[in-house]
């Protein structure tokens, strides 16, 4: 049993700490302080579902159904465009995203809504998450406790980018701070929609 959690914690680590649209948008919140706690938790259980999912079966269904990844692909491509647009879009502005809170900020349901967009309409969700991490926790003599053990990865990496990111704002509330944080998110998600089209 421990072997199979030890085994969910090592793999999900591996894969959700490489820098990908999910956390470039848990981190901008975070810096924002706008609702970074709760989207922090959205992801865990996005996760936990996810691979809980492809441990039990999804795996196989997409590895089998080429339309499926396909929308996938197509869709997130589409959203990642458009998301980066806004990023290019605010980081091009005279206004920091700092300068921004004070114009209000979003509700929670528009952060949430936003979060899961970020998390569900990215393909490599699905490829990393369900299919790579679900696949080989079918093999695991424990699945439960693989699924536990990739949990319990989401949930440390996720609320540590969360309060660690919240902690540093007041040292980078500088608007040249929070344009370069916008193009560099700008760029990733660019990048992946190009990722996404061309491969």
């Amino acid at each position: 049993m421990w072997q199979s959690y030890l085994n969910g914690l090592l793999v999900a680590f591996g894969l959700i700490m490489a820098i990908g649209t999910q956390n470039a948008f848990v981190l901008a919140q975070s810096l924002r302080r706008e609702h970074h706690l709760p989207v922090a938790a959205l992801c865990v259980v996005c996760d936990a579902i996810l691979v809980a999912a492809g441990v039990f079966g999804l795996a196989t269904v997409l590895a089998q159904n080429p339309t499926l990844l396909a929308v996938a692909r197509w869709g997130g491509a589409v959203f990642l465009i458009w998301y980066g647009g806004k990023a290019l879009l605010r980081a091009c502005s005279q206004q920091s995203l700092h300068q921004g809170e004070g114009q209000g900020l979003r509700s929670r349901r528009a952060v949430l809504l936003s979060a899961l967009a970020v998390t569900l309409l990215n393909p490599h969700v699905y490829l990393d998450t369900v299919l790579l991490i679900g696949s080989l926790g079918a093999q695991q003599t424990v699945p439960g406790a693989y699924v536990a053990g990739a949990a319990s990865a989401s949930l440390l990496w996720f609320f540590t980018l969360a309060l660690g990111a919240a902690w540093l704002a007041p040292w980078l509330a500088r608007p040249g701070t929070w344009r370069l944080l916008d193009l560099m998110v700008a760029v990733m998600m660019f990048a992946v929609a190009a990722q996404l089209i061309f491969t």
